[in-house]
């Protein structure tokens, strides 16, 4: 006999603003089995399962495509993610991927690497033996390529990184241009305005795709 599995929706979302779609549901068996084979979730992370909530949202690609992609996030603070994620829509902020890290095994270096944007991973802060806040579920990285983790003494890990040193747009028509984040631009704003905390504005160290709401 087969097993049927059913899938609690929490909410779905069919936007005012053509073409967005989104739904936040709980942990089904088969995001579980994803999460703990792809090795992003385990016991004794700071976070249970049932307090997260696996989420999909539309975004616009680098090639203007519209597209659905998934994030994993505490329950917290995952409408608010949805309601961001819908104005950016809007704006035609571009992502460049939008996948689950346990699609690269929980390797953040790999989900970087891809362009990826991500949220949700039990894993240590970057030179830490403290928890992310990515292991509570509560921050996202947003196209790590085009906004680099720079660390205090000027050091890019990331080669596809490098010519996004420098924090200026020069050709809005470029969705690599489009995709990095300044202080004033608008899709920065829509965190910070909506209470999240933005990794450009450390001091020393700059973590230009971070946002972490507390």
């Amino acid at each position: 006999m087969k097993k049927k599995i059913v899938v609690i929706v929490l909410f779905s979302v069919t936007a005012l603003f053509a073409g967005f779609n989104s739904s936040v549901n709980i942990i089904t068996p088969q995001i579980e089995k994803r999460m703990i084979d792809g090795k992003s979730w385990r016991r004794g992370c700071p976070v249970g399962l049932e307090d997260l909530r696996y989420i999909r949202v539309s975004y616009w690609d680098f090639k203007g495509k519209s597209r659905s992609g998934e994030l994993i996030m505490h329950r917290d603070v995952s409408r608010d993610i949805v309601a961001i994620f819908e104005k950016l829509y809007a704006l035609r902020y571009p992502v460049r991927k939008m996948r689950l890290v346990s699609d690269f095994k929980g390797n953040d270096w790999q989900s970087i690497e891809a362009g990826n944007t991500s949220a949700f991973n039990c894993r240590l802060a970057t030179g830490s033996k403290k928890w992310s806040k990515h292991a509570y579920g509560r921050a996202i990285d947003i196209n790590p390529i085009e906004n680099p983790y720079i660390s205090q003494n000027g050091h890019i890990s990331h080669k596809a990184s490098l010519k996004y040193r420098k924090r200026v747009h020069r050709n809005l028509s470029g969705p690599g241009d489009k995709a990095l984040l300044l202080k004033n631009d608008k899709a920065t704003q829509l965190f910070i305005k909506n209470g999240w905390k933005w990794g450009g504005d450390w001091s020393g160290t700059k973590d230009y795709q971070h946002f972490s709401r507390p």
